[in-house]
This record gives C-alpha cells, structure tokens and sequence, in this order.
C-alpha cells in the first residue's frame, strides 16, 4: 500500500469512468495505478458501450449515470470514504454523482462540457434528418486494447443525449463541494478549454488544483503522462483522506 494512504485501517474507495464511445480500457492504466496504491477501484462499462455503435445509438445519459451511480454505491457500501474520477464525459458524469451523494474528492482528466462543433448547437434537428458522423480524429490517440468494439461511426442520437447530460451537470456544479483535482492537456482536439473553465467557475469545491499535461492527448490516462496522473491522483486523494472537512464532506455532514 502506498505510504501516503492513511494506515489506520480506513477503506477508500474510487468510482471511475471511462467517456464517450469509450470503454474502460481507456482509463485502466489509471484504475490499476490506483489500485496498486491501496484504493479499492471500481470501473463499470457505461451501457451502449464497448459493442457497437448502433448500441450506443438507442441509449439515453441517464442510463450512463445510473450504471455510474450504482458503481458508487456498490464502492460506498465496503469502504469507508468515496472518491470520484473520470475521462472526458466520464469526468461529467463523475461530478455530477459528486454533486448527488457525499464523496471526499473528485479527479477528472479533460473533463468534458462542451463542444468544438458550432454544429452541436441544432443536434436536436440534426439527428432527425442525419443518422451518424464520423468520430474525431486525434492525431497521437492511442491505439485501441483489445477489443472494444465498432465506433466507426457516431450516432448524433447519443450526441445529444451527450449535449443533454452536459447541461443536467452544468446545472449541478455549484452543489460540487468536495476537493477537484482537475488535468488538462494542453493540445486536446476533443474537449475546448472553455469545458474546464466553466466546471471551475461554477463549482464551490473546497479545494481546487489544475495540472497542465504538456505531452498529453485527449485520452491523457493512456499516454506519457499516465504516470503522472496516478501519482498526483493518489496523493491528492490520501490527502483529503486526511483532510477533517473532506471527511465530514463524504459522510455528508
């Protein structure tokens, strides 16, 4: 167990999740870091992900935080403080549960809120007439692990359901109060900056820290840098284990 992980028997646990059209294998050099430090580490598979993109299509982002949610309570029923993480939308997802139940930190990496495409603004009408598009390009992106299934395509249905789990957690960033930690890479064709700013100006977390990532892409967890979030993340989260008011935070006091 990592030193800096309280001794006196305290379980911690840490909800993770993965973001759009991605599975788990994109946040699993993150999970297992974390887990090798001590933390009780949970990862589930969002439903229309990891099959094909014709799944994801017919899925709504209220089953997307539900499986989230129903992660954190499964880790909440065996540990003693919660933490909550997550990549892109699933950094959205993460504090949006942080802002529902008591948790005693949060760590996103390129969290997502919003869109580079002005053309997200008439998804609504737009999917109506369009069934898919093709899925951002990233140059650098890692390659895929195993088999994670057929995203060739996007559908723009789950776009917007996208669009509509990014306004539902907008709406809930100032019920955010526990500790942020918050990376951010400095090249992401993916998330714009604005999505990062707009989480920390409307947050009220008790304490924030932002960690540039220089060598990073989009999907951050899997790259040079890897490392590096596992190592802050872990510190940053046996520091709020710590932390009195991070404790009655999680407990919901």
């Amino acid at each position: 167990m990592d030193p800096r992980i309280p001794a006196e028997g305290m379980r911690l646990g840490v909800a993770m999740c993965h973001g759009f059209s991605g599975t788990r294998s994109s946040v699993m050099p993150w999970a297992d870091g974390l887990a090798e430090a001590g933390f009780d580490v949970e990862v589930p598979l969002l439903p229309g992900h990891g099959t094909d993109w014709r799944d994801l299509e017919g899925r709504r982002w209220r089953e997307w935080a539900g499986a989230y949610e129903e992660a954190c309570e499964r880790l909440a029923a065996r540990t003693d403080l919660l933490f909550a993480a997550g990549l892109s939308m699933g950094g959205a997802i993460a504090l949006h549960a942080a802002a529902r139940r008591p948790v005693a930190g949060i760590a996103v990496v390129n969290p997502g809120l919003g869109f580079y495409d002005w053309r997200v603004r008439y998804i609504g009408a737009f999917r109506l007439v369009q069934r898919t598009t093709g899925p951002i390009e990233e140059e650098g992106a890692p390659e895929p692990v195993g088999d994670e299934g057929d995203y060739s395509l996007t559908p723009l249905a789950a776009v917007h359901e996208l669009k509509r789990l990014f306004r539902a957690v907008d709406r809930s960033l100032p019920r955010v109060t526990a500790p942020l930690l918050a990376f951010r890479s400095d090249a992401d064709p993916v998330v714009p900056p604005s999505s990062l700013e707009r989480i920390l100006a409307r947050v009220r977390s008790t304490h924030v820290e932002v960690v540039r990532l220089h060598r990073s892409a989009h999907v951050a967890t899997r790259g040079a840098e890897g490392p590096l979030i596992v190592e802050r993340t872990a510190a940053f989260f046996a520091r709020c284990a710590q932390d009195p008011s991070a404790r009655r935070n999680a407990i919901g006091a």
